[in-house]
């Protein structure tokens, strides 16, 4: 069939113009309509958005920086931030723990279900002190607690807590969750002791032995939630999202499990 015989067959004509018009659609969704919808990015013009649709740089009008209207926290730690406590250091932390005996215990073992903070890592205590002062972690009670506290202070509680000699951490239940001993790589989970402490210890990371399980449950939960936010770069808040419901339950339980009396 000849090039003219094509074109004079109407249904090859029409099949062509529709297949071209559909393609047209397509260009201009694509290239044009779409990047031009984008909330989050400034063109210079159609041709730019056209450009930055096909891959290729351009000199574009700056993406906006997005700020989120929640606090987190702001603390960096560092190995060396906090030099070994002196006598002073834990004899004035003490005085001011006075203040904390309500919730934490005189010996910074909690009555309730506060959490307990004898022989919490020092570092761990000073972020999270520092973190209740700033908002980036919120509570009616610590708030206005530490609200007038010194930076000196602030470490002297720290070193005070760090001080105290801690629980013993001994689990009396037949097993060991497989979320808390391995994680769950497939989901991005690593195992709890590789930062906090049973295998490893990342600086920040709380001493998670003998917390009370309604504590460690709610703050899991809050952390899946993002209630609770000052997480160094997230990492709990990313843990805690792929987490179950059982998962979570079990891990405060295990962390939480007392040795007989």
């Amino acid at each position: 069939m000849t090039a003219r015989a094509w074109l004079q067959d109407r249904w090859v004509v029409t099949s062509v113009a529709i297949t071209a018009a559909f393609a047209c659609a397509a260009i201009l969704l694509g290239f044009v309509i779409l990047p031009l919808l984008q909330g989050n990015r400034l063109y210079a013009g159609l041709w730019d958005a056209i450009c930055s649709a096909a891959g290729v740089l351009t000199h574009s009008a700056p993406t906006p920086i997005v700020t989120g209207r929640q606090a987190t926290t702001k603390v960096v730690l560092t190995p060396t931030m906090l030099q070994p406590a002196d006598g002073e250091a834990i004899g004035r932390g003490a005085t001011l723990a006075q203040n904390c005996t309500m919730c934490h215990g005189a010996r910074g073992l909690s009555p309730a279900d506060s959490p307990n903070l004898a022989g919490q890592y020092p570092f761990f205590l000073y972020k999270e002190l520092k973190d209740f002062q700033s908002g980036a972690r919120e509570s009616g009670v610590m708030q206005p607690l530490v609200a007038n506290l010194s930076d000196r202070d602030l470490r002297d509680l720290a070193a005070y807590y760090a001080y105290l000699p801690r629980l013993p951490g001994v689990h009396t239940g037949p097993r060991r969750p497989a979320v808390v001993i391995y994680g769950a790589p497939l989901r991005g989970i690593a195992p709890c002791g590789s930062c906090h402490g049973a295998l490893d210890y990342k600086l920040g990371s709380a001493w998670l032995e003998e917390q009370p399980e309604v504590y460690l449950r709610t703050q899991l939960e809050a952390f899946a939630s993002g209630a609770r936010r000052n997480d160094i770069e997230g990492v709990m808040r990313n843990i805690a999202r792929q987490m179950t419901p059982d998962e979570i339950a079990a891990a405060a339980k295990y962390y939480a499990d007392t040795p007989p009396p």
